[in-house]
């Protein structure tokens, strides 16, 4: 009998083939209460994702489509003088979702990508000196063109710190791309996704995760992964404590998936190669020999110890 992750996996599959292992992964981020940066070329699917996440949990959805002209307000909202009371009245903006899908995020102006900093930080939005909270769950799905193509330019290192995960999705297979194919031939079989879940019970299991069990162990565990990046000599700079507490909530949601209400540290060795190769900066002469970041990830990984438990 399938649980709750199993049905809400099976019902993503209906609109995305051969994608298991980042819809689990995309599925986790979600789960510790964070948010995705989604990295590739266009047309591979990133934006099918996000939809098909909001389907299958019933998620409030907004989406912007980035481009040099868009400007903060148009996230945000903004404040409209009503005549009849004589007062501003702030009108809502599409940052306020449940699920709000940033396509194509690095074409926008610096301005606008910082509009979205106070929101994944803080969850909530200041429009002319008046706060607004953010509905529960929120989670920005933004999707990024690779760097350096067209019309694009760099994240800055602030906010590509408050994703949890960085992913790109690939190229299907032959086999998943013939049977997306097929899936497509009587319509968009996004409109074939049913509702597994509603917002409410999302946040019983994002409660749920955080209450998932850790030990001491485990945490001092994370702590010397992290530390280890900021002393590598292939690395410019290393993890901030932010990406500790990344590792430890997105380690809780790998347990909680393999049905475990406890930590093990192989939740958190996968936590790890998955929340940091965003955010740490290889030296130039690293580069030069064609190291990437996730081969440091596992080097660190190699030489530190893992707790017995």
């Amino acid at each position: 009998m399938l649980t709750i992750i199993g049905k809400i996996l099976k019902e993503l599959k209906k609109a995305v083939s051969g994608k298991d292992q980042q819809l689990i992964w995309i599925l986790s981020a979600i789960l510790a209460e964070g948010h995705i940066l989604l990295e590739d070329i266009p047309g591979v699917g990133k934006t099918t994702i996000a939809l098909a996440f909001s389907k299958a949990m019933g998620l409030d959805y907004g989406r912007v489509q980035f481009t040099p002209d868009v400007l903060p307000s148009d996230i945000t909202g903004y404040s409209l003088y009503k005549k009849e009371t004589g007062e501003m009245e702030y009108q809502p903006g599409p940052l306020l979702s449940n699920l709000f899908l940033a396509d194509e995020l690095n074409r926008a102006t610096s301005r606008t990508q910082s509009a979205l900093l106070e929101a994944m930080e803080e969850g909530q939005v200041t429009v002319d000196g008046i706060s607004h909270v953010l509905p529960k769950p929120f989670i920005v799905f933004a999707t990024q063109n690779p760097t350096g193509a067209a019309g694009t330019q760099l994240l800055p290192d602030s906010q590509i710190d408050r994703f949890m995960i960085r992913l790109s999705i690939g190229y299907p297979s032959a086999e998943a791309e013939a049977e997306m194919v097929r899936n497509r031939l009587s319509g968009n079989p996004l409109n074939t996704i049913s509702q597994i879940i509603d917002r409410e019970e999302l946040n019983d299991l994002i409660a749920a995760v955080r209450n998932q069990f850790i030990s001491d162990e485990v945490i001092d565990f994370i702590v010397r992964l992290v530390s280890a990046t900021r002393n590598h000599p292939a690395l410019e700079a290393g993890a901030s404590p932010r990406a500790t507490l990344a590792v430890t909530s997105l380690s809780k949601a790998v347990s909680y998936i393999n049905q475990r209400d406890y930590v093990v540290p192989n939740d958190a060795a996968n936590a790890f190669l998955h929340a940091l190769p965003h955010r740490i900066h290889l030296k130039a002469d690293a580069e030069a020999r064609g190291q990437r970041s996730e081969d440091i990830l596992r080097d660190i990984l190699a030489q530190v110890r893992k707790p017995q438990i």
